[in-house]
Order: C-alpha cells, then sequence, then structure tokens
C-alpha cells in the first residue's frame, strides 16, 4: 500500500501539478470506498436472491412477478461485476503509472471527468469522438 497521506477535505485541483502522489492516492481510496460499496451491495443482493429463491409462491401472476424481481437483480449484480472490473483496471493504472491519461491520445484526461466518473480511459473529445464512429457505424448498419 501507498505510503502518501491524503489530507482531510483534501480535492484535486487544477493548479497542482497534474497526477501528484496525492492526487493518485485520492483516486486510489476513491476507487476502492466504491469498489467496497459494491460488493457491500452485491452481497445484500446475495442474501435477498437466496431467501426469495425458496420461497414458492402458489399464485402464478405472484410467481412471474418475483420471478422479473430475480432477474433485474440478476442483471444488476452482473453490471455490478463488470464495474468492478473497471475499478480494478482503474486501480492497475494506477499503479502502472498511467491513470489519468486518456488510452488514445495520451493526453490528460482531466480533474473533473475523473471526479465524475473514476474509470474513465478516454478524454472528453476522445470518448464523444468514439461515440460518434459508433452512432455512425449504427447508422450505417440500419
Amino acid at each position: 500500500m501507498s505510503t502518501v497521506t491524503v489530507p482531510a477535505n483534501y480535492k484535486p485541483s487544477e493548479k497542482e501539478k497534474y497526477m501528484n502522489p496525492v492526487m493518485l492516492e485520492y483516486f486510489r481510496h476513491k476507487l476502492e470506498q466504491w469498489k467496497t460499496e459494491i460488493l457491500k451491495e452485491g452481497d445484500r443482493l446475495l442474501h435477498e436472491l437466496q431467501d426469495e429463491g425458496g420461497m414458492q409462491e402458489p399464485d402464478i401472476a405472484d410467481r412471474a412477478a418475483v420471478e422479473t424481481e430475480m432477474a433485474l437483480e440478476l442483471r444488476e449484480r452482473d453490471r455490478q461485476r463488470k464495474l468492478i472490473g473497471k475499478i480494478d483496471e482503474a486501480l492497475e493504472r494506477i499503479e502502472r503509472g498511467n491513470y489519468g491519461y486518456c488510452e488514445e491520445t495520451g493526453e490528460p484526461i482531466g480533474i473533473k471527468r475523473l471526479e465524475a466518473r473514476a474509470i474513465a480511459t478516454l478524454s472528453i473529445e476522445a470518448q464523444e469522438r468514439h461515440e460518434r464512429t459508433e452512432r455512425t457505424q449504427r447508422d450505417e448498419r440500419e
């Protein structure tokens, strides 16, 4: 683990050196907290599914409602699993020293974007280009 201490009430700023040790530790902590929250929520969902799994509803409509709810919870759990993978990848980028830099251009992603989406791998400009390309390809297929 890191020996860098993040001061209380610290918020990264454009005025400091981009991705300095304190800023990196701030984002590492933010990502680890997010992962912990997701894992706790996943455990809660798993317990709910286990509790509901043994319940047999005699009414077909009630049973359908329970099954629909379980399907939604399983889909949510799958999204959480994918998100944890992205968080782990972001933590690896911190370790490798390339966290906060666009995978396409190598330019800084930006503090505001990382505050909003700490797992971002593209700058806003690169993300917009990526989305335009996807839209164009989708339109061409239709």
